[in-house]
């Protein structure tokens, strides 16, 4: 924490803000997102090599221009039923930088994905005024992607597709990594897991080249 720059930090988190601000308005068709998904890239990529808060060494910044990521699959973009009738019950984690970090189960996302259905937890960050938080892991986990899992909504730093009614987006183009897969100075929390999927999840983020 002794090199934080607040001024850089906040530039940092209002450039995420816009970003999925701007993903929000255009999620409604594949041809939109998958745009959006170029964008989120570029966006991404600029602030991992030129932004004074990256989460990357230098020597990360030299072995690539571009952080990995599968090509956009349109059937990775789902819309879930976010289903809030579900027992709560609250999760914690040990952070070395923040202490202890705890969510809220406060609804499962039931959808389908390939011809088969399948349910996920979301999570309501308990602190910091609260946001939506959906941590997940699949098969890919610890082969192509981080063997940690990865993020698709984490809404107190930004991230956040969008909803209609009872429905929530699940774009799995846009789960990203969480910042202690680049930077073992960086403690995240971690999907649990009840949220570990049985299949692949062949989309999105993967894992960052370590050498």
């Amino acid at each position: 924490m002794a090199n934080l720059n607040p001024l850089q930090l906040t530039d940092w988190r209002r450039t995420i803000f816009e970003l999925y601000a701007e993903i929000r308005k255009h999620n409604q068709t594949p041809a939109e997102l998958r745009q959006k998904w170029i964008e989120f890239r570029s966006v991404k990529d600029n602030l991992f090599w030129y932004h004074p808060m990256t989460p990357l060494m230098p020597e990360q910044q030299a072995l690539t221009n571009t952080a990995p990521f599968y090509e956009y699959d349109p059937s990775y973009c789902i819309w879930g039923r976010f289903n809030t009738d579900v027992e709560q019950y609250t999760l914690d984690t040990e952070l070395a930088a923040d202490g202890l970090f705890k969510y809220t189960r406060v609804a499962e996302i039931d959808f389908e994905l390939h011809g088969t259905a399948q349910t996920l937890n979301m999570y309501w960050i308990d602190g910091y005024g609260g946001a939506l938080y959906l941590p997940f892991a699949d098969a890919t986990s610890g082969q192509t992607t981080y063997g940690g899992g990865r993020y698709l909504y984490d809404a107190i730093k930004g991230a956040d597709l969008g909803t209609r009614g009872d429905q929530i987006l699940l774009d799995f183009n846009f789960a990203y990594n969480p910042s202690c897969a680049y930077n073992h100075l960086w403690s995240c929390p971690l999907p649990p897991a009840e949220n570990r999927l049985a299949i692949p999840i062949e989309a999105g983020e993967q894992s960052f080249p370590t050498e």
